[in-house]
């Protein structure tokens, strides 16, 4: 297997540079192409010079099983090994029963994940746990209202991310949060299904969030008022943030959190890769541990950069972090 290196610099603060693009495909319907919700998230990244490359392969009204039949999905996933592939259903079929899941939903998204992990076993997949209609779905036998439609889409995407161990991003959730406290933000279009601008902002700050793990706040509103892209904003990371672990999305992660205090210099150190065989931390000073969660003490201040090596089934991979006493 080859070698990735990521670099990431720890200062204790927000801010991050990828040396290299972080290559994503949103794979979904028009619940993603809608405002070109995907190049808001692009856009949003780059706002926090993030380099990445953002791809959609999305077809209206197509559930997964569509999906899964499409010649041009599969030439989609070929034309990269992708670093992240979002997968989005239809708008109703995830509210359906765990049964009717079983039948009509499960295969076929087998059918897609495995086309994925065979071009690149490393993807990280992350499901788009979508909303209800403004005035929930009378049609269905149970006259179901918003509240009841968003609560049963969002067990049919938990069902499925527990079933595939694939986290989700619970787009649904930050969306009930905003339709509920700040009424005035309308996320929908007239139809009241599909998203506005501030309904496909609100998902592309959710899944900003959930891939760099840091509050999308910035100056890019693509044209929406301020204060409103604002607390979609605060809005989408403290709900993603706040269920990190919950949604699967604390996955292959490294947490270093430094104190200096009574003279100690600190490191606290964890990794989360529940498929890694080892893991190396190289502290910068001559020290190393084989532990997935640590602690290093520094014996003067300085400037460390901490190296930690990891074997998993991608291979070695090495994620640098920089930390300052």
């Amino acid at each position: 297997m080859g070698k990735f290196v990521f670099y990431v610099l720890f200062f204790i603060t927000s801010s991050l540079t990828w040396a290299q693009p972080m290559r994503v495909l949103f794979i979904g319907n028009s619940y993603t192409h809608y405002n070109n919700m995907p190049k808001i998230f692009h856009d949003i990244a780059s706002s926090k010079n993030i380099n990445v490359d953002v791809h959609m392969s999305a077809k209206s009204s197509h559930t997964f099983q569509m999906h899964s039949e499409r010649v041009d999905l599969y030439q989609d996933i070929q034309r990269e090994k992708w670093d992240y592939v979002i997968l989005q259903g239809f708008s109703r079929e995830l509210a359906s029963n765990y049964k009717k899941i079983d039948t009509t939903i499960v295969p076929y998204v087998k059918r897609i994940t495995d086309s994925i992990y065979r071009q690149n076993p490393c993807t990280t997949i992350l499901l788009y746990d979508t909303w209800g209609y403004a005035n929930g779905f009378p049609e269905d036998s149970f006259n179901i209202n918003f509240q009841l439609m968003s609560d049963r889409i969002h067990q049919g995407y938990v069902y499925l991310s527990q079933l595939f161990d694939i986290p989700l991003v619970p787009v649904g959730k930050v969306w009930e949060t905003v339709k509920e406290n700040n009424p005035e933000i309308n996320l929908y279009q007239e139809d009241l299904q599909h998203p506005s601008k501030y309904g496909s902002y609100l998902a592309a700050c959710s899944f900003f969030t959930a891939i760099f793990k840091q509050n999308p706040n910035t100056a890019f509103t693509d044209g929406l008022s301020p204060d409103k892209a604002k607390y979609i904003q605060n809005t989408a990371y403290a709900i993603v943030d706040q269920n990190m672990t919950r949604y699967l999305l604390n996955r292959n992660l490294v947490n270093i959190k430094s104190t200096s205090k009574d003279g100690k210099l600190k490191a606290d150190c964890s990794a989360n890769f529940p498929k890694a065989k080892s893991i190396v931390w190289n502290f910068g000073d001559g020290k190393t541990s084989n532990l997935f969660q640590t602690q290093h003490y520094y014996t003067k201040p300085g400037t460390y950069t901490i190296v930690i090596t990891i074997q998993d089934s991608c291979g070695e991979r090495v994620i640098k972090k920089k930390v300052i006493f």
